[in-house]
């Protein structure tokens, strides 16, 4: 989607990578996807811990392509996607507003002011809040594709099993790992496929 030139550091990271764990078996965007999870976090676990369907990710890419809009729960997780820009409502004035009229937290209504700007058909990235996943979940914002990955001992395990229930398009995992850095990488992997594909590299 966005040509880039890789870091020789980076290249020879993916190489030392492909070393440890053999990956060749996931379909190609399974793969892509877990290796950049793993390239970013050093942690081979992500192997066997990500949860996902390829038509779940072919669907995403598409709507990348299309050009749909990517939001966030937090601004971490935006600033980790660096091919495009990501829409993050929760640290505007409004989302404090209606978290304490609503009773909810910052994160649930960032969510919901993101979905009356950007409507259904948007990739939705979750790397911070579980209840930000919950709000989706519940407000059924009709994504074309949610990365569900918020990290923690409370409500994260929880928030993805529930995820990977909806029936929603999704890519998710299983233990309380997760985290903005993993969350963006798993949108960069996507928003990066089709150039490392042409060029026969990362």
């Amino acid at each position: 989607m966005t040509a880039r030139r890789p870091h020789p550091i980076e290249v020879r990271s993916y190489q030392i990578l492909r070393q440890r764990v053999d990956l060749s078996p996931m379909p190609p965007l399974w793969r892509a996807v877990a290796e950049r999870v793993i390239h970013a976090t050093a942690d081979l676990d992500y192997a066997v811990d990500l949860v996902t369907d390829e038509a779940h990710l072919e669907r995403g890419l598409a709507a990348l392509h299309a050009g749909v809009p990517i939001v966030t729960d937090v601004v971490m997780v935006a600033a980790g996607i660096t091919a495009r820009d990501a829409i993050c409502q929760v640290d505007v004035p409004a989302a404090a507003r209606l978290a304490r009229a609503a009773g909810i937290t910052r994160s649930a209504a960032g969510v919901r002011l993101a979905y009356a700007e950007v409507g259904p058909g948007a990739v939705w990235v979750v790397g911070c809040a579980p209840t930000a996943l919950e709000e989706l979940i519940r407000r059924d914002v009709r994504p074309a594709l949610v990365i569900g990955l918020p990290v923690g001992f409370v409500g994260a395990v929880e928030s993805k099993a529930a995820l990977r229930a909806s029936g929603l398009p999704q890519l998710s995992n299983v233990s309380e790992k997760g985290g903005s850095t993993v969350a963006a990488a798993a949108v960069n992997a996507l928003l990066y496929y089709d150039f490392g594909r042409r060029r026969g590299s990362i």
